[in-house]
């Protein structure tokens, strides 16, 4: 054997064994990252939350129609925020049966669980404090962490997360047995790495959560809590750029202060036509993976899309 030929079967040999190696560690690492429990304060809150004095006086009810119409409120609250600014049935599925996060053997197959009443479920004993550890904190009941995106719904308030619960509750039962998470040799290295965050890292020690949203009008206040789950792809600072745990395909996500290289020159004319139609200013088309937002977005209600402009317009310029 040559010597040009020695050295290649060597670099091969040494690169075969630093695989391994990385393999190896990565295995173990992530292994040990995801075999943590986490602690996550107890909290209680009704479904559905009740009526509250002025409601009832305000619509004559009768003792006996409280409960009954606490309930439809709540439904029809639920269905609002999971069909246009939670979009659970993303992961979940459209029948909340299950869905698909992740599912590419190289980073593994990463799978939203069954949540209605049917059989496999993985919510069907669950107490209101399941329900916030998971969803707000990114803890699963069993106190391991989750890989489910919780920093988008952190600030969601307890009468919002109730509402969803009762909605979710009050689907058709699937009959569904979802697998656990499984994870392939780059899904590990990330998870090892750090590069995919775990929200239970970042929130599993919050121990504050408003009780209630802030009121449905077109002010800073209700249109920063909508502006929350933007942050999931634009940043904590919606000042956009690559999208934390990406599809390598997809564009960054846009700068989404008034600054020029951001909304500055938009309208709310524009931004609620890209909102609801996926029409940029110039003509063209949102991307991925902004047109998978699309099917919720253009549901927004109109106080709803103005408090968000005026959110989005509040902000310095970044």
């Amino acid at each position: 054997m040559n010597r040009p030929i020695k050295f290649a079967a060597a670099v091969v040999a040494l690169l075969l064994l630093t695989g391994v190696l990385v393999a190896a560690w990565s295995g173990a690492a992530s292994e040990r990252i995801l075999s943590r429990t986490f602690e996550v304060h107890a909290i209680d809150f009704p479904v559905p939350f009740p009526l509250t004095d002025e409601e009832v006086a305000e619509a004559d009810l009768a003792p006996e129609e409280v409960e009954e119409v606490a309930l439809a409120r709540a439904l029809e609250r639920g269905r609002h925020l999971v069909e246009s600014r939670y979009a659970c049935s993303d992961c979940h599925g459209a029948d909340f049966g299950g869905g698909v996060m992740v599912d590419a053997p190289p980073i593994g197959s990463l799978l939203g669980p069954n949540l209605t009443l049917g059989e496999g479920s993985r919510t069907l004993d669950y107490t209101p404090a399941d329900w916030d550890a998971i969803v707000r904190h990114g803890v699963r009941a069993d106190g391991l962490p989750a890989v489910m995106p919780s920093s988008e719904f952190v600030s969601m308030s307890d009468q919002e997360l109730s509402d969803i619960i009762v909605y979710i509750r009050a689907q058709p039962p699937v009959d569904a047995a979802v697998p656990e998470r499984t994870l392939g040799p780059l899904g590990k290295l990330l998870v090892a790495r750090g590069d995919f965050q775990l929200s239970a890292d970042r929130m599993a020690s919050l121990t504050q959560h408003d009780g209630l949203p802030p009121l449905a009008e077109v002010t800073l206040a209700f249109g920063e809590h909508l502006a929350a789950p933007c942050s999931g792809c634009h940043g904590q600072e919606l000042t956009g750029g690559a999208i934390p745990g990406g599809d390598p395909s997809w564009a960054p996500a846009r700068n989404l202060t008034p600054h020029e290289d951001g909304l500055a020159s938009w309208s709310f004319e524009d931004f609620e036509r890209a909102m609801r139609s996926g029409v940029r200013p110039d003509g063209t088309a949102l991307l991925l993976p902004m047109t998978l937002a699309l099917p919720y977005t253009a549901n927004l209600t109109d106080v709803e899309m103005r408090a968000l402009w005026l959110y989005l317009e509040s902000l310095d310029p970044m």
